[in-house]
Order: C-alpha cells, then sequence, then structure tokens
C-alpha cells in the first residue's frame, strides 16, 4: 500500500466540517496489533472532534497536505513528513483542521487497546460503544437495591 496514492473510499456519513474519506492499512497488511489507518479530508473540514483516549496512544504521520493540529498547548501548522504522538488522557488530546487549498493526508497508527475517549468540546465520553453526555451523570449507587 502506497500513503500517497492509495485509493479512497468515502467514510462515514459526518455533520458538515467533518467530512473524510479513509482506508485501512491493518487490514490490507494482516496487522492485529497495530492499528493503521489512512485518512484524507479536504480543506475546510476537520479531522474528528477534539477528544483524548483512555487505554490507547496514537501517532500520527502526516502523509501529504498541510494540517493544522490543535492540542492542549495550542494549534500549529504541520507539512509532510510530521510525526506527532498522542499519549493516552488529557495530555493527548487533539484534532486536525484542513485550513489549507489543498486535501490533507495523515496516517494514524494505534496500540488497539480496549478504552474510552473523551470530547472536552461537548463534554461527551464513550463507553460500551455509545457515547453519553458527562453531565448526565448519576451517582454510582444510583438504581441500586441489594438482593442479599
Amino acid at each position: 500500500m502506497n500513503l500517497r496514492d492509495a485509493a479512497m473510499p468515502p467514510g462515514e456519513e459526518t455533520p458538515q466540517g467533518f467530512a473524510f474519506a479513509e482506508t485501512s492499512a491493518s487490514e490490507r497488511t494482516g496487522d492485529e496489533l497495530i492499528g493503521a489507518s489512512l485518512y484524507e479530508f479536504a480543506p475546510g473540514n476537520q479531522l474528528w472532534p477534539y477528544h483524548f483516549h483512555v487505554g490507547n496512544e496514537e501517532w500520527a504521520v502526516v502523509v501529504s497536505g498541510k494540517p493544522t493540529l490543535r492540542t492542549p498547548e495550542g494549534e500549529r501548522e504541520l507539512r509532510a513528513g510530521d510525526v506527532i504522538g498522542f499519549p493516552q488522557r488529557e495530555e493527548g488530546a487533539h484534532t486536525f483542521y484542513n485550513r489549507g487549498s489543498e486535501p490533507v493526508r495523515i496516517v494514524f497508527f494505534s496500540t488497539l487497546r480496549s478504552g474510552y475517549c473523551t470530547y472536552p468540546d461537548s463534554d461527551k465520553v464513550t463507553g460500551g460503544g455509545r457515547v453519553f453526555r458527562r453531565s448526565d451523570a448519576v451517582d454510582y449507587w444510583n438504581g441500586e437495591e441489594s438482593r442479599a
């Protein structure tokens, strides 16, 4: 698989401003322990909401274009060849914007461990394959009744 010219099938349906195409490098190479996915997104789009992982670490390698990276330290423009690591927890929060005039391609590598994501801007968290608002949190003992 060549990251610069790999065919990019359309990605999932997204709200306006989040459109992307993606393909799995892991599936093509048969890897089971390291995730690798290639993403392409056009000018005017953002690649995912701002988020961080607990239980997974990621690396991103810019293949082409000039994406703007947002992290807890702020924003900075990247270029082809840049490698960025995202540790788990809040210090690894990230998203990418395409504010340029050409499509951006980025390949992501992940540890593929179970975990969850937190979305600080929208106060959401994932769990069990679902997304929840943190403001809807209940007490640990809510709904519990002893059966002793």
